[in-house]
């Protein structure tokens, strides 16, 4: 599939990141994931939201980023192609002026306690009681790297005075390598006037000091593996100029940071092995803001728990289930059909202390949680998990988050998944047939053959002990000794079409989980066939 310049969402510069790492013809696989609206799910997010974060650059083509916060429901959504902001930035933030008259920005909506985040890049413009903005484009982002925190505000915080300077002084460089969390603002633009062209705003993670301090004027920042869109690597290349910001999450300080930067491709002597790259930001303007902003933050690790893998199963090639237990005896956090598992493991130095997030794939209410991890060929911790980890051996965990959940009480519901996106859907397939009110539910999945597709009996006996639920079970290279109409119901891949002919009905909601190319394909199909956005729901890995 060949895309047009014009219908490409990735700019020069990240196509030309991807095709460094081989990436390969991204652009065909997730065009239809950025797209130049919000879908339903991510208007409802950010309208939830007590701040956000945005990028942009001042009067003086300097880059910014920065928090924009405000009261509860301070963020409204007139239509899918448009925010409105009831709040303003203090006249200290170095992008009031800039915001003031109007500029290109990039927008990161980051849900700490959850984990959850999504990015969009438009326009903003002064209102008489704000800022609206006119989206460019919107897309969704997994929840590698985030630490959780809940947040608090603080009444009647007052500002204090912001300290200006052309380097870090030892203060800041303290708060620097205490950090756990950055925020990197990035821009670019070429005389094509695509959606591409403007500003994005995105978010890094480590353990604390994962930012390297070379010294006064110099930072390194781990570049770590992602969803290969290379949106910030891809800004930089066109243009060096960044914009980093670290929020004391205890006082509300904001300390902004704006100077050039250049790619490390392959770094020799990066102290996190598990950097795929390094970003060197030279230094040329520091803004320090303390007690900007009246939100606070926790840790969340007063969640955090023991638990103990009491068996570890293979599911398929690749896929290995593992049971787990508390360690302490004491009831498991209760959660709900799709939610996924944050967990942390620590690794033999020089990698730490590690966070990943895994589906819950068992039923709800069930006296064990069971994660099932596919096996990764580069995956740090999935191989680890696979090839070291055994029962007995114990895991730190957070309690369950997530909202990619069962939407309504009644309604039909399709569950759509390819290869190891099935895991969310198991826990909604058990959840669905405990429910009394025996809804129609389909439970639709694409594998590559018998090898490599999971809980094949598992979801042959739910569907065979209850009569409102059927299974569609679709294999893309099948086996010689697979047998259609045994093993498999179809050839090829999950389509659209396929879900339509299942005459669902109007009021079916659709819940779409696995590759993003998928999700993203799938989804759009969905909508153009008549499906209302309010009835698709996705998560993607």
């Amino acid at each position: 599939m060949n895309i047009a310049i014009s219908e490409n969402p990735f700019h020069a510069g990240e196509l030309e990141a991807q095709k460094r790492v081989g990436a390969g013809n991204l652009a065909a696989q997730v065009a239809s994931f950025i797209r130049p609206y919000m879908p339903q799910q991510h208007r409802q997010f950010y309208t939830s939201l007590p701040f956000l974060v945005v990028s942009g650059s001042d009067q003086s083509g300097y880059p910014w980023i920065t928090i924009l916060e405000g009261e509860d429901g301070f963020i409204t959504s007139p239509n899918k192609k448009a925010l409105n902001i009831n709040s303003s930035l203090d006249p200290q933030d170095p992008l009031k002026e800039a915001f003031g008259h109007g500029t290109d920005i990039g927008l990161l909506g980051i849900e700490l306690s959850t984990r959850r985040r999504n990015r969009l890049s438009g326009h903003i413009k002064q209102t008489g009681n704000g800022y609206s903005i006119d989206i460019r484009q919107t897309f969704g982002n997994c929840p590698q790297y985030i630490w959780e925190r809940e947040f608090y505000r603080l009444p009647d915080v007052a500002p204090g005075k912001a300290h200006r300077s052309a380097s870090l002084n030892e203060l800041q460089m303290q708060h620097i390598q205490a950090a756990d969390t950055m925020f990197i603002g990035t821009g670019q633009h070429d005389a094509s006037n695509t959606p591409s062209n403007g500003y994005d705003a995105s978010h890094r993670g480590g353990q604390p000091g994962f930012v390297e301090i070379v010294d006064n004027t110099h930072l390194r920042i781990p570049d770590y593996a992602g969803n290969n869109f290379f949106n910030t690597i891809g800004n930089i290349l066109k243009n060096p100029k960044v914009g980093l910001l670290f929020v004391d999450f205890e006082t509300g300080g904001l300390l902004h940071v704006s100077g050039r930067a250049e790619i490390e491709w392959e770094p020799k002597d990066a102290k996190d092995k598990g950097a795929f790259r390094i970003i060197n930001v030279t230094i040329g303007a520091v803004v320090d803001r303390p007690s900007a902003i009246s939100l606070r933050w926790e840790s969340a690790d007063r969640s955090k728990r023991n638990l103990v893998i009491a068996k570890k199963v293979v599911e398929a090639k690749d896929i290995t289930s593992f049971y787990l237990r508390p360690a302490d005896g004491k009831p498991l956090t209760e959660f709900s059909a799709g939610q996924y598992l944050p967990i942390e493991l620590d690794l033999p130095q020089p990698y730490g202390k590690v966070r990943r997030s895994y589906s819950l794939s068992a039923p709800p209410h069930s006296n064990c949680y069971r994660i099932s991890v596919k096996r990764e060929a580069q995956g740090l911790v999935s191989r680890l998990m696979h090839d070291k980890l055994q029962p007995g051996h114990l895991i730190a965990a957070h309690a369950p988050s997530g909202d990619f959940v069962i939407p309504c009480e009644d309604c039909p519901v399709v569950l759509v998944s390819a290869g190891a996106g099935l895991t969310p859907m198991m826990a909604m397939l058990h959840e669905l047939a405990q429910e009394e009110t025996k809804r129609p539910v389909w439970f639709i999945h694409g594998a590559r053959n018998s090898t490599t597709r999971a809980f094949g009996d598992e979801v042959a006996a739910l569907v065979e002990a209850h009569s409102n639920i059927n299974s569609q079970i679709f294999y893309s290279k099948p086996e010689p000794q697979d047998r259609m109409g045994i093993d498999y119901d179809c050839s090829g891949r999950v389509t659209a079409k396929a879900l339509h002919d299942l005459k669902a009905g109007s009021d079916a909601h659709y819940m779409l989980c696995g590759p993003a190319a998928f999700v993203s394909n799938t989804q759009m199909e969905l909508e153009a066939s008549g499906v209302s956005p309010g009835q698709i729901h996705f998560e993607t890995f």
